[in-house]
């Protein structure tokens, strides 16, 4: 049985998870931010304080900072379109605003930025890696890591014609349901989120939730190429029904559906950063499907440990639009 004060943490927890989930399915619009404090249920008052001490950052700021990142992420996907078109679907006021507080935040204008990832007209060259990555506090630029998914085009340029090619796969493009999950977030690098996975099933197991039917996903909420590494928001999660009731730390959320490149791998722990390269770099440009702009996510089919080989068997599903 959990202490009081426990309870009380992951009461606190959740309530912040929500507010940052009202700003993942909002950023693109005039978002108030009290509308973040409404989320949380918490004072109006005092949000700023609590958010604040919970995150590290201020709601002004990780408002922000998520707007930055999903232009950067669109940037980098959709050459066709033209900077301020993408400034204002992600929320900004104008160009020149954007231009500012984009060059604050990666180093380089948002015109650079599409060029080192590949994306803009005229890019022949191999992306700079340094270019374009958040700055720290420290002055140093962020680090790739083995498990680098879910928009990590710039790190899938990089891989071709390596590891990923000697991978085993087949892929299709399948029109995936809404899934109704809870969840367990966790902040920081994408290939540590097996302790949030240790506490869901602590909570989903007494409740009878964790059946045969149940699916067990990692969904991935950031960019890997614009957000700092120990800011990455991922969340552990396993279907239910709608409406389940959930409490402390765990939450409840909805995954889109629609049309996705599923691709099916069976692979070491090591190897997730090369299956997503496969797929998205090898084999979505000859799918006649581009990325869109919903969560993407992990199916995790198997127990790896009860594999020979202690491998994983997942789908790894990319959203995707026509060319």
């Amino acid at each position: 049985m959990i202490s009081r004060e426990e309870y009380l943490r992951r009461e606190y927890e959740a309530r912040i998870n929500r507010a940052v989930d009202s700003v993942y399915a909002n950023y693109g619009r005039d978002f108030d931010l009290l509308e973040m404090a409404d989320a949380a249920n918490f004072s109006r008052f005092h949000f700023h304080r609590l958010f604040l001490a919970f995150t590290g950052e201020t709601p002004a700021g990780f408002v922000r900072r998520i707007r930055l990142a999903m232009a950067a992420g669109m940037l980098s996907k959709n050459p066709d379109r033209s900077v301020t078109e993408i400034a204002l679907e992600c929320g900004f006021s104008g160009p020149s605003v954007f231009a500012r507080q984009f060059k604050e935040c990666y180093g380089v204008s948002a015109g650079a930025w599409r060029r080192a990832k590949g994306a803009g007209p005229g890019t022949g060259s191999k992306p700079d890696q340094a270019i374009g990555k958040p700055r720290q506090a420290d002055g140093n630029t962020g680090q790739a890591h083995p498990h680098d998914p879910p928009y990590a085009h710039g790190n899938v340029r990089t891989r071709r014609n390596t590891a990923m090619s000697k991978l085993a796969y087949s892929a299709e493009i399948k029109e995936m349901p809404e899934m109704t999950v809870a969840y367990a977030r966790h902040l920081g690098r994408y290939d540590q989120i097996g302790e949030a996975f240790g506490r869901l099933m602590r909570w989903a197991g007494p409740r009878g939730l964790a059946t045969d039917q149940a699916r067990v996903l990692g969904v991935f909420h950031d960019d890997t190429d614009a957000t700092p590494e120990e800011k990455l928001r991922s969340s552990a999660c396993i279907t239910v029904p709608a409406g389940t009731a959930t409490d402390g730390d765990i939450g409840l959320m909805t995954i889109p559906g629609g049309k996705f490149a599923v691709g099916r791998f069976e692979i070491a722990a090591g190897q997730f950063g090369d299956a997503w390269a496969a797929l998205l770099g090898e084999w979505l440009p000859r799918s006649g499907y581009q990325p869109d702009d919903r969560m993407c996510y992990e199916v995790y089919l198997n127990d790896e440990q009860a594999h020979p080989e202690k491998k994983f068997i997942v789908d790894i599903c990319e959203p995707v639009k026509p060319l």
